[in-house]
């Protein structure tokens, strides 16, 4: 078993290398996603894939609020009959796609928004008997959700439980009032140290807390007391976002006032303390916005060499197919992505016509398959063994990745890459810009400069 992960910080690399770039849960990139991809296109990868067990994604896009700071797919009302109307579609999508995938065993489920807990307790345990009716989900699994913790009762919890899930994931963004106010989303910090205290008491067996740096009147000062307030609330795992403020894309973010958000030297220091106050606390770096618990299987399979990467972020289940379910959600089946309609009257229709919602994809050639291997090792484990490539991928690693050795040179100069004994290993300082050091493996990148399309790495 390999050491956990260790994170060294430069600031003057960091600055030199805070450029633009994929968080790559896919590759190809969702960029390279185009409309000429068929239904027939789907199938056949379904009809080739080699994997048995199957992660399920739904997506629900509702939320009471807005948040002024969100890019998510999301559609903001307090009118609870559009989620009736939204299952309903749902509910022909799964009778629709589940057939296709008799014989595999779903072993992880996550629901994420938009807000999963807009939906009343009668619609999640509709929902969730719906999936169970239409797929063989295994009796064992990891069952995740998002929570709100504005517009619950504590004995949504017990809803949650029933309805199968056993972990949860908390939106907390900060704990600081004029925060809260700044971005339209006040909360009650007791209520979220009572849903925590909850869930341990029904034994939900992983909490995640989600966190945001570079929100509107945050400060490093602000933000180190929000931290504290999180170890105190000790979950297993922690995602801590940098906010990328990108108005001219999303209108609710013309409400955050320029002025009033952090300078990028502040943001550093915000992550620097940040991940030195985790680390210092005992969780284990992950990468890039993850922590974990060092018991966490997020750890144990990262410092065992089996830590995967899709859509849903770092993730356990390498051998599982992903089939998303619902408006703007996105598959990875085999030799393939899949997306649905990103609107949500796009989606009703598509649906009333054709029974699924496909909207666009991609298949990986060869050339796409053998890249996504190498960018996964280094994103997930910041190490790779050439020799082990060259077996499983049946090329010659230098031959074969000749170009792109030379794009990492300027890396291996920084001394934040090694190459040794034909072992790439990225040192604790590099692990920070693993981003970076993936885009010398993207050939997509290299081909379109649309650096102004991705968010800054740090």
């Amino acid at each position: 078993m390999k050491q956990p992960t260790q994170i060294s910080w430069d600031q003057s690399m960091i600055e030199k290398y805070n450029y633009s770039g994929p968080r790559y849960t896919s590759y190809p990139t969702a960029l390279e996603f185009n409309d000429s991809f068929t239904e027939d296109k789907l199938l056949t990868s379904i009809k080739n894939s080699k994997s048995d067990k199957l992660s399920l994604y739904i997506h629900i896009p509702f939320c009471a609020k807005l948040c002024y700071y969100c890019g998510c797919n999301k559609v903001i009302t307090r009118h609870q009959h559009k989620a009736d109307q939204y299952i309903e579609y749902l509910a022909t999508e799964i009778v629709k796609r589940a057939p296709l995938f008799k014989n595999y065993l779903v072993t992880q489920i996550h629901w994420g928004g938009g807000t999963p807990t807009f939906l009343s307790p009668e619609q999640i345990l509709r929902l969730s008997q719906l999936v169970k009716a239409n797929f063989n989900v295994a009796d064992i699994g990891e069952y995740s959700i998002e929570v709100d913790p504005r517009e619950i009762e504590l004995s949504m919890l017990d809803t949650l439980k029933e309805a199968g899930f056993n972990r949860i994931s908390i939106g907390v963004q900060d704990f600081n009032k004029k925060v809260q106010v700044a971005v339209n989303r006040e909360q009650d910090e007791q209520f979220i140290f009572d849903l925590m205290a909850r869930a341990k008491e029904l034994g939900f067996v992983s909490t995640n807390i989600d966190l945001i740096y570079g929100l509107p009147h945050q400060t490093p000062e602000t933000f180190a007391e929000t931290m504290q307030r999180v170890l105190d609330l000790d979950p297993d795992r922690l995602s801590v976002f940098n906010y990328a403020h990108l108005p001219s894309r999303f209108a609710a973010q013309r409400k955050i006032k320029d002025e009033h958000l952090a300078s990028p030297q502040q943001k550093l220091d915000m992550l620097h303390q940040t991940i030195e106050t985790l680390t210092g606390a005992g969780y284990q770096y992950i990468g890039m916005d993850h922590f974990a618990k060092p018991d966490d299987e997020l750890s144990i399979l990262q410092n065992e060499g089996r830590l995967h990467r899709n859509f849903q972020g770092y993730t356990t289940q390498e051998e599982c197919d992903l089939l998303g379910l619902g408006v703007s959600s996105i598959s990875q089946i085999g030799d393939c992505y899949a997306q649905n309609q990103k609107d949500i009257r796009p989606y009703f229709e598509s649906i009333d016509a054709n029974g699924h919602a496909l909207w666009k994809g991609c298949d990986l050639n060869q050339d796409d398959e053998i890249r996504r291997v190498v960018i996964k090792q280094l994103i997930c484990h910041f190490d790779l063994d050439m020799a082990q490539i060259d077996k499983k991928l049946n090329i010659n690693f230098e031959e074969y990745f000749a170009e792109d050795l030379k794009l990492l040179q300027t890396f291996i100069d920084d001394k934040l890459v090694d190459i040794t004994d034909r072992k790439i290993t990225i040192s604790p300082t590099g692990r920070l810009l693993i981003r970076n050091i993936c885009i010398c493996f993207d050939v997509y990148y290299r081909e379109k400069a649309r650096q102004q399309q991705f968010s800054r790495v740090i």
